[in-house]
């Protein structure tokens, strides 16, 4: 990959992660990122952190990129790609990282005469766990991609966790399950702690302790391939304490809570 430049339009924690993903995994040269912010604060903290180049014009990142990722809000993403417009051409990845804009308002945003029907658009959905190099991420990508590019923009997800190739009607579902969900084990964790501390453990342990479960329980889901409720059942042994906790998780409605949540997301999303 060090024939390519690639630019990254937003320095804030999902850019910068990915930016660590793929300086940490050697994927290009860092000769050959440079990033874009408004913010000097961000610009300053990701050039001290890689070595990279590091820019305020978003024309100027486009002109001498050959991979785009947009990596900025949602409310920021209709100047950005007005301001990419003139300097993306048809051997140009653009790469987006938005929550709910389609291939297809990409497209026709950056669409000139130099790219009518020959843009080519991946769009994705990591989460936040990027920034510890666990992040899952969803690819979808747009009609002129091909395979070979995919093998170009797979490598820089997988640098900080794992990725997988999905249909682009997938990807709300996707945003809801992976990209919302970190929260929802945030606050579960949060809430095992304050149990503890409500029965007078120390705090911090209490936090180490619960993410460690966390943490272990879903490497066993995701190495052992065996069925969440098989897991669970190997836990609960009769008449003891962990069938005790999880009637207590039935009868306040976690299972529908859980899978409500996830809906909510999913429907925000769409």
């Amino acid at each position: 990959m060090k024939k390519y430049k690639i630019g990254f339009v937003g320095a804030g924690n999902m850019g910068s992660a990915m930016i660590g993903g793929i300086v940490n995994k050697g994927l290009f040269d860092k000769s050959r990122i440079i990033a874009a912010d408004m913010l000097e604060e961000s610009r300053s903290k990701v050039k001290a952190a890689y070595g990279i180049d590091v820019t305020d014009d978003n024309k100027k990142l486009a002109a001498e990129s050959e991979v785009v990722l947009i990596a900025v809000k949602p409310y920021q993403f209709d100047d950005v790609l007005a301001d990419l417009r003139e300097g993306i051409d048809a051997d140009t990845i653009v790469i987006s990282v938005a929550a709910g804009k389609t291939i297809s308002i990409i497209e026709n945003a950056l669409m000139s005469v130099s790219v009518v029907g020959k843009l080519r658009v991946v769009r994705a959905m990591p989460n936040t766990p990027a920034l510890v190099g666990e992040a899952m991420t969803g690819l979808a990508a747009g009609s002129n991609v091909t395979d070979e590019d995919m093998k170009l923009v797979l490598p820089i997800f997988e640098s900080f966790g794992k990725a997988e190739v999905i249909s682009e009607n997938q990807m709300d579902i996707i945003t809801g399950l992976s990209g919302s969900s970190p929260a929802y084990v945030y606050m579960m964790i949060e809430a095992m702690a304050d149990a503890a501390v409500e029965m007078g453990f120390n705090r911090q342990l209490a936090y180490d302790f619960a993410s460690q479960a966390v943490l272990g329980a879903a490497k066993m889901v995701r190495d052992t391939k065996k069925h969440p409720g098989e897991l669970k059942d190997a836990v609960c042994s009769p008449g003891g304490t962990t069938i005790a906790g999880v009637a207590a998780l039935e009868k306040g409605g976690f299972r529908s809570t859980v899978s409500d949540s996830i809906k909510a997301a999913i429907e925000k999303a769409r």
